[in-house]
């Protein structure tokens, strides 16, 4: 295979080739080993290769490697139907359905709260991100790249300031603007949903202020507007808790899920309130490849792993490893460049700031090299890239996360 085969408009972020992995290594084909802090962006929060997860891989590839759900039900799709939905932490009864990806996840959410609620309006906010798709891409706050030379986009789609103390916009200042959106731009009676972030991923780990959720439920409840709640990257432990919504007090009516659902197999799922899986007529949802019998009994095995005690001492353990060391960081005055930490638990990025408040996007870049030429694998984030995602396994073992927390320190050092 030459690079001719493969589209130039895929962007690669570490231009090495991977031969294989374990937990938080990689190795790449020159026989290089790398620390990852990327984790195939957040897809594998239980190590690569968890050998409870190769095994159910293994076990399921030699009895039964696919059959579409919707022809004739396999067993994997309705045990793990069945662990997932006692696993979210909602007070009513869970119902889903499995897709391959998370973006899939958000395309059949739209369909169900159109059928739900007979409107069309999606209300989502700046920064976040929620898939490649041709609607998901209206749904992120963010037109470069995702937006660029593709036209019209499926709408109507809003968009809000997302309020966090990670980028000071405050709550007051987005109810502010919800009732210029709704006084200005659109009839609150055409609007079928709200789709968030509880921790913005691509948008540089900034965390929800839990009041606007809490305001923003009540204004759905009141009137008649569904909440979609996107844990495509911050669910399955990211945070140290099974699901990041939960620090904010509020239950959506629809979740999104994916990425480390799997344990690495493409896996996807929206769940949510029965009646609103139930609102559309027999064969609305359903896929060829969706809920794969190998990649549902890998999901089974990664619910296994993620009993709470384990996120409980897996995040406390990587949170504060990192909150010690950006701590001194900032106490030395490593480097000029060094902004906030944002986030919560173990979902954690730093910000690369200019001497003047700008972003350091230029620094970011010179980051990105020199920690992979020491070993290292980052993962950029936020609106100007400036802001570096930490997403190593949560069951990285300490000395690793030390030694990589080093190399990071190292590289940011001597950047001037």
């Amino acid at each position: 295979m030459t690079a001719s085969s493969i589209s130039e408009s895929i962007a690669i972020v570490h231009p090495v080739t991977l031969s294989h992995g374990l937990n938080a290594h990689v190795w790449d084909t020159d026989g290089k080993r790398y620390i990852d802090f990327v984790g195939g962006i957040g897809v594998l929060n239980l190590g690569h290769c968890n050998p409870r997860i190769v095994e159910a891989v293994c076990t399921q590839a030699g009895r039964l490697t696919h059959y579409a759900f919707n022809a004739a039900p396999h067993a994997p799709y309705k045990q793990f139907m069945e662990r997932l939905a006692s696993f979210i932490p909602v007070s009513y009864a869970v119902s889903g359905m499995l897709t391959n990806s998370g973006a899939e996840a958000a395309e059949n959410a739209l369909k169900i709260v159109r059928a739900a609620t007979g409107r069309t309006a999606v209300i989502a906010f700046d920064g976040g991100f929620h898939g490649r798709t041709l609607a998901t891409l209206n749904l992120n706050g963010k037109v470069a790249p995702y937006k660029q030379r593709v036209g019209t986009l499926p709408g109507p789609v809003y968009h809000l300031p997302y309020p966090s103390q990670d980028n000071g916009v405050t709550t007051e200042e987005a109810l502010k603007a919800l009732d210029r959106l709704f006084s200005v731009e659109i009839d609150v009676n055409e609007v079928a949903c709200f789709i968030l972030e509880p921790v913005q991923g691509e948008g540089g780990f900034l965390a929800l202020e839990p009041s606007f959720a809490q305001a923003l439920r009540r204004f759905c409840d009141e009137k008649g507007i569904l909440l979609i709640v996107d844990e495509i990257q911050s669910g399955f432990g990211r945070t140290g808790q099974r699901f990041a919504f939960t620090r904010l007090g509020i239950e959506p009516d629809l979740i999104l899920l994916g990425k480390s659902i799997a344990g690495g197999l493409p896996l996807g799922a929206v769940v949510g309130k029965k009646a609103l899986l139930d609102t559309l007529p027999k064969g609305g949802l359903g896929g060829t490849y969706s809920g794969n019998p190998i990649a549902c009994a890998a999901a089974l095995a990664t619910l296994d792993e993620m009993t709470d005690a384990n996120l409980a001492a897996w995040g406390e353990s990587q949170e504060q490893a990192i909150l010690n060391r950006y701590q001194a960081w900032q106490q030395n005055k490593l480097s000029p460049y060094l902004g906030k930490l944002t986030g919560v638990g173990a979902m954690r990025g730093i910000e690369l700031l200019t001497p003047e408040g700008a972003p350091a996007t230029a620094v970011l870049a010179q980051l990105l090299e020199s920690a992979r030429q020491q070993g290292l694998l980052l993962m950029p984030s936020g609106k100007s890239r400036h802001i570096i995602r930490l997403l190593p396994p949560l069951t990285i073992e300490p000395h690793v996360l030390e030694a990589g927390l080093d190399i990071f320190e190292r590289c940011l050092a001597a950047i001037r």
